[in-house]
């Protein structure tokens, strides 16, 4: 199964255009559209319950729901575009739920985090209008997050940049992103 996770607001996104036309060459999909989660409020209350259910092993809570879709994914895509130096927060809010020990990763007597997650890919798609687009803040922490977790080591970016500078030929800047997949 390929899972689409798609952290794209704007309704001519055009990092959700790129991660279609990566999909179209990939096959069928299902759709984890961030905007449309209403994710619970992360407090002491939701941890605790969290908690309890991790360390009974009891995962049937429907807070584990995206946890096991991703863990079952074999292959993903993240459709992110660059906000900020890193990636929108709704992102960061679905990793908060799926990064679940006993689903997605476990530790090893070491201590050391060992994925649990069957995909063997994970493709990184964004965009960005500028050029400063330094790696190692959204594009790095997913890939340190999907080798060191999740067990996934072949991991893509995919990117088009420089798309609202001033001249650009924004529609060219996609194409030839596109054509290189």
């Amino acid at each position: 199964m390929i899972l689409f996770i798609n952290a794209c607001v704007r309704e001519e996104s055009r990092t959700e255009v790129l991660a279609k036309a990566l999909l179209s060459k990939l096959g069928d999909f299902e759709e984890v559209k961030l905007e449309d989660i209403d994710f619970p409020k992360t407090d002491e209350a939701f941890l605790k319950k969290r908690d309890s259910l991790i360390a009974s092993r009891n995962f049937d809570d429907q807070m584990f729901t995206l946890a096991k879709q991703f863990a079952r994914a074999e292959t993903i895509v993240i459709a992110a575009p660059y906000w900020d130096l890193s990636f929108p927060a709704v992102l960061k809010q679905y990793i908060e739920h799926i990064n679940v020990l006993g689903i997605t990763f476990e530790y090893t007597p070491e201590g050391i985090p060992k994925g649990l997650c069957k995909a063997s890919k994970l493709y990184y798609v964004m965009t960005a209008g500028g050029t400063y687009v330094p790696e190692e803040f959204g594009f790095g922490y997913i890939k340190s997050l999907a080798e060191n977790f999740y067990g996934i080591k072949d991991i893509e970016l995919i990117k088009a940049t420089g798309l609202d500078i001033y001249g650009a030929d924004e529609k060219a800047i996609l194409k030839e992103a596109v054509d290189r997949l």
